[in-house]
């Protein structure tokens, strides 16, 4: 019985090879253990709180945008630990950069939508008739006049 524990126990030790993937992930939660990330496929897992403390300002960065950022997680050959996850510091070669489509920048005065939207706030003017009240006012006083009909 005790060589059958000494076998078990030495087999537990035994050096197991690390099989490391990339994959690109959102940060959806930092917190005091860590943080929660979703990767691209669904699957979320949880980044240890030193690789957390080690690259912060990623991770908040990546929380905050909700933009995806390259992650490293390592599985054990052995089926009783957990994958481990670290971030990818961008100094590191990756294939994200050229993988992510590059966006035109964000347009904020475009004149033939000003034209569009004033135009169409002219032609609004009309709906209301300038010598009856306000619609507000209008309901109110139908809302009145129903009100009165019901009084003893």
């Amino acid at each position: 019985m005790w060589s059958a524990r000494m076998k078990r126990s030495s087999t537990l030790n035994a050096a197991v090879t690390p099989i490391a993937e990339r994959l690109n992930g959102t940060v959806i939660n930092v917190h005091a253990l860590g943080a929660i990330v979703r990767l691209d496929d669904g699957e979320l897992v949880a980044a240890p709180f030193a690789d957390v403390l080690a690259h912060r300002s990623a991770y908040l960065a990546s929380l905050e945008r909700r933009r995806p950022v390259r992650f490293e997680r390592t599985s054990e050959q052995d089926a009783a630990r957990r994958p481990t996850l670290r971030l990818v510091p961008d100094d590191e070669p990756s294939d994200r950069a050229a993988s992510e489509p590059t966006a035109a920048p964000i347009v904020l005065h475009d004149d033939a939508f000003e034209s569009r939207m004033s135009e169409y706030l002219r032609s609004t003017q009309e709906w209301a008739p300038a010598d009856e009240a306000e619609p507000a006012d209008r309901h109110f006083l139908r809302k009145k006049r129903r009100a009165a009909q019901f009084k003893p």
